[in-house]
């Protein structure tokens, strides 16, 4: 696993292996990755990358995040709450130098509460797959203010999601066993 793009190009993160199965850790390949990132940045959708304020919902190694820090984001919030994840996602950020453009909260993505800080501007969403928790995510995220008007969400799923309510459905793409959903908030 390494940063595709931008200015931290080749760096590899930790190693997962296959991933940790019990602590929900299956890291978006590389090819998946870039693929979301050329989708975003090419893809007519305004390269929403530039300058954004990321969260990173359900993290687990923090490639996602790490990946828009590489392509000119300004900021990148982490949410995990399994303990392997947090300390693969700990040293990725080490790795990467990139500790003051970061913050990491260790809870629930399903229950993140209410937010205290600016909204963000593109929201990674990366739940375990078939188990509805991107669809809990994303209605305490909405009912927290997590998201800034017009927010772009890349949700990554094993089967497609349907749009939540107030948001808008802008594009969805297979990649092998992985299905990519943009969702973007009304600005």
């Amino acid at each position: 696993m390494r940063i595709i793009g931008g200015r931290a190009r080749g760096l590899h993160l930790a190693p997962v292996g296959a991933g940790d199965a019990q602590a929900h850790l299956r890291p978006t390949s590389d090819r998946v990755r870039e693929s979301i990132f050329n989708l975003l940045i090419n893809g007519g959708h305004g390269n929403p990358v530039q300058g954004a304020r990321v969260l990173d919902l359900f993290a687990g190694t923090g490639a996602l995040g790490l990946e828009a820090l590489s392509r000119g984001a300004e900021t990148a919030a982490f949410i995990e709450d399994g303990k392997p994840a947090l300390a693969l996602l700990r040293r990725n950020i080490a790795l990467m130098r990139a500790e003051a453009q970061t913050e990491v909260w260790r809870r629930d993505a399903t229950q993140p509460g209410e937010n205290r800080g600016a909204a963000f501007d593109l929201v990674f969403l990366d739940p375990p797959y078939g188990k509805a928790y991107g669809e809990k995510a994303i209605a305490a995220c909405l009912a927290g203010r997590w998201f800034a008007p017009g927010a772009m969400i890349v949700w990554e799923e094993g089967t497609a999601p349907l749009a939540p309510a107030g948001l808008d459905l802008t594009d969805q793409r297979r990649y092998g066993d992985t299905i990519v959903t943009l969702l973007r908030m009304p600005a």
